[in-house]
């Protein structure tokens, strides 16, 4: 009689993302997940070519697991990227070692930072939108100039170096988005 299969590749799956999620990408080994799973390295590599393939699987559930967060993540603010910014910010906080390996890695699994802030839900898209339909003449270079701002918020909260309170930051954002219309403005209408 055949032995039954006990450890799915959802299994493996699952807990290769919460070793990342707990300890960061780089402790993600065969070994390391056969000791988590309760299993020896054999069905790893009974469902996965080799850990790249693996690696490739958990990029895309670290990419949907942000796109969750963001959808479910409250909308405070009416002003175009302010929402996102937020949601971002607050995911490098709250999931340090996820945000590292989808936003500050080399390796993006063929992913473009677009792709992964988009995800399934239209974020960037929604927010784009939003900027033209409150009259943003460029709304995608609106999007690139808030996200180096949004980013870089991000990378301090990661590192500690970010004391603003939520409020302060959703003021900012504000202030920033506001700020960089009327340099979008000058920058199509220049004075003759």
């Amino acid at each position: 009689m055949a032995r039954k299969e006990t450890i799915t590749k959802s299994d493996i799956l699952n807990t290769a993302f919460d070793i990342t999620r707990e300890e960061g990408f780089s402790k993600v080994s065969a070994r390391t997940l056969a000791a988590k799973a309760g299993c020896s390295t054999q069905p790893i590599f009974r469902v996965y070519k080799n850990m790249e393939e693996l690696g490739d699987d958990l990029f895309m559930k670290v990419i949907e697991f942000f796109s969750a967060y963001y959808t479910a993540f409250p909308k405070m603010n009416d002003t175009p990227f302010v929402n996102l910014g937020i949601a971002y910010i607050r995911f490098a906080e709250e999931e340090q070692q996820l945000f590292r390996l989808l936003f500050l890695s080399e390796d993006r699994h063929g992913k473009s930072l677009y792709d992964m802030l988009n995800g399934r839900n239209g974020a960037v898209v929604r927010e784009i939108n939003n900027a033209k339909f409150y009259g943003c003449k460029d709304p995608s270079g609106m999007f690139m100039k808030m996200w180096i701002f949004i980013h870089g918020a991000a990378c301090m909260a990661l590192t500690g170096d970010y004391y603003l309170q939520e409020e302060d930051t959703i003021k900012l954002l504000v202030v920033s988005y506001n700020a960089l219309l009327c340099v979008l403005a000058a920058d199509r209408n220049p004075p003759a």
